[in-house]
């Protein structure tokens, strides 16, 4: 998953980008109601969890402009505040779940494990598509029932590809996703091609159809039919 970390509190803000990263999940932060909305404009994420005291802003006004800009995100509420009133307008405006701090970062783990399956998988502790499955929560993934060994980006491409199956992705989609900010960094997207190289020879080994598709001039597709 590709999360956003809205929280002023930077030891908080560190910990939780370090542990959902040992997790497997590529997470950034920001510390203020601005840049989170500059990000949320600029970049696709999954998830956002999101303070409610910012220096600069109010964590449901974000919660609001992401509903009214129809922006796809699952959105936790992270807060001190632990009235039933906050707890309920949180809710009510669009959040997914609230956590109130102190929280253990694996139960804030579980809560973005859940609301990934719910949009992007339908809720499914596995996703099947023909002959490729995959346990997300354990970073397993199974051609005709035997197991491939990915890297963690090759990983990351393939969930990504079938969130959005059948769709073109450019490369430049592509790179934001995997690295975010760091793709400011980089010369080319000859990264990127590596990447689909390796992933489609992995799955061709194992019997896999080539679903992933070539399309010139613009990016690729996972195409399934």
């Amino acid at each position: 998953m590709k999360i956003l970390i809205v929280e002023d509190e930077k030891p908080l803000s560190d910990s939780m980008v370090e542990y959902l990263s040992e997790e497997g999940h590529h997470s950034e932060a920001v510390y203020t109601y601005n840049d989170a909305v500059e990000k949320i404009r600029m970049y696709q994420y999954d998830c956002a969890v999101v303070d409610i005291n910012l220096p600069d802003g109010n964590g449901l006004d974000l919660i609001r402009m992401i509903k009214k800009q129809s922006i796809t995100l699952g959105i936790i509420i992270i807060s001190a505040l632990n009235s039933l009133e906050n707890r309920i307008e949180g809710i009510e405006i669009g959040a997914d779940n609230y956590l109130t701090k102190p929280f253990h970062l694996a139960e804030l783990n579980a809560h973005l494990k859940s609301i990934n399956r719910r949009i992007s998988y339908g809720g499914n502790n596995q996703i099947v598509v023909n002959e490729i499955r995959l346990i997300p929560d354990e970073h397993m993934i199974f051609v005709h029932e035997v197991q491939v060994t990915l890297t963690k980006k090759e990983y990351e491409l393939l969930l990504f590809f079938i969130a959005n199956k059948n769709k073109v992705i450019t490369k430049a989609g592509l790179a934001e996703y995997l690295w975010g900010d760091y793709m400011d960094l980089a010369d080319s997207y000859d990264f990127i091609y590596t990447h689909i190289k390796n992933l489609r020879s992995k799955l061709l080994k194992k019997g896999c159809e080539d679903y992933i598709k070539t399309i010139y001039g613009l990016g690729y597709k996972f195409e399934i039919n």
